[in-house]
């Protein structure tokens, strides 16, 4: 009895550490919420017959493909089955556990990476493309900065919609207007910094701060803010399906399926304590470590950036991102929630584990020593974040206790 009493007292404890978004599933669409575990079962069992039997054992590279599609499926299969709801429960709880599956699977390829060598790890990339294996060309972009006509619109290309759809990806993800325009400004400086090390972030000046930061930026986060605003101020009244008279109320209530259920306005409020302050700036470094690894990863392992699996992996990462990020702030905003959330701890272990293969295959690779006004520049940035912390957090309310404690004795 003692084992019983201690084994629910952890569990409430448990509970009570870990983040809490939602008490029940959306009551809506019952049937999508029932467990279906043995129909899935036996789909599965049905699929892999299939395959078993119907595809030619004589390819060694078809079968391996196949066998690991397999058993990416029987993960993600019981990942759906075992693993616990996230924040999100729209349009689906189980889609989110699939989510969380692909970042498991995502991690478990980067760890095998990681213990291979560079060569190893650009001939693995052939074996999902053949096309792939072989050195780029290094490209710049600030070789001509005159600033015409001719020149801006050959600056124009398919990365210009790369930027805009991924800054209004992240309007969604950080839901912070002031936000999202410091991390713009700061990748910018970011892309200067390092251009002794990846010839692409070499541009001209007009194509970091206009065509990029004021153009395409600027249209991905207004859009973006704009869906959060439409978000935040939308009535969120459920009806079941049934209970709608009309087809087209009925369709309408179908398509809001894949809307949120309910909207969480993101209040970062950086100066409130130190632990806020502490906490915006590591989300910061994330986003952006998020946002470099793709430019090493890609460059250290000879893929394309109009690659798929380049596409493929920033997709990914922008599902990964959505869950985490509202993990991470009810983490960073409430003093009650002691644990981070599932999807927020896989993510930092992500990027953390992209980094690792980065420093490990980065060696040899860029021998240019960074240039002296970027080291003074980055030490001039991290001493007023130094001072500005010891002053707001330390000092400041020393200053106005003193001052307090002044005024009740006079």
């Amino acid at each position: 009895q003692r084992r019983m009493q201690a084994a629910v007292s952890h569990a409430q404890r448990v509970r009570h550490l870990s983040p809490k978004f939602h008490e029940s599933t959306d009551p809506t669409l019952a049937f999508f919420y029932h467990p279906r575990t043995l129909s899935v079962l036996v789909c599965l069992l049905a699929g892999f017959l299939y395959v078993a039997l119907f595809i030619d054992p004589s390819n060694d590279i078809l079968n391996t493909r196949w066998g690991l599609v397999a058993l990416c499926s029987v993960f993600i299969v019981i990942s759906v089955v075992l693993f616990r709801d996230g924040p999100f429960i729209r349009p689906h709880p189980a889609l989110w556990r699939v989510v969380l599956a692909l970042n498991v699977l995502y991690e478990m390829f980067l760890v095998f990476l990681l213990f291979q060598s560079k060569q190893t790890g650009r001939q693995m990339m052939a074996f999902f493309d053949p096309v792939l294996g072989v050195e780029l060309p290094e490209r710049s972009y600030g070789d001509n900065c005159a600033l015409t006509v001719e020149n801006v619109r050959g600056g124009i290309d398919i990365f210009v919609l790369a930027h805009s759809l991924g800054w209004f990806g992240k309007a969604l993800i950080i839901r912070n207007h002031t936000m999202c325009w410091i991390l713009s400004i700061t990748f910018e400086l970011l892309e200067y910094s390092l251009a002794h090390q990846l010839p692409n972030f070499n541009e001209c000046w007009w194509d970091h701060w206009i065509l990029d930061v004021f153009t395409c930026n600027w249209l991905g986060i207004y859009v973006g803010m704009k869906w959060c605003e439409h978000f935040k101020m939308k009535t969120y009244t459920w009806h079941g399906i049934r209970e709608i008279p009309t087809i087209k109320g009925k369709l309408s209530r179908a398509g809001a399926q894949f809307t949120p259920h309910s909207w969480t306005v993101y209040q970062w409020a950086p100066t409130r304590r130190f632990k806020s302050f502490a906490g915006f700036i590591a989300f910061a470094v994330l986003i952006m470590l998020a946002e470099l690894n793709v430019f090493y990863l890609k460059s250290l392992l000879w893929v394309p950036p109009e690659h798929p699996l380049v596409i493929a992996r920033l997709a990914l990462l922008f599902l990964f991102a959505l869950p985490s990020a509202r993990e991470y702030y009810e983490y960073y905003s409430n003093p009650r929630c002691k644990r981070m959330g599932a999807h927020c701890w896989m993510l930092i272990t992500t990027l953390l584990t992209e980094l690792l293969i980065i420093v490990k295959f980065g060696r040899g690779e860029f021998s240019e020593p960074f240039p002296t006004h970027v080291i003074a520049f980055w030490s001039l940035v991290a001493s007023i974040l130094v001072g500005f912390s010891v002053w707001q957090f330390a000092v400041a309310p020393r200053l106005r206790q003193h001052r307090s404690s002044d005024k009740k004795t006079e």
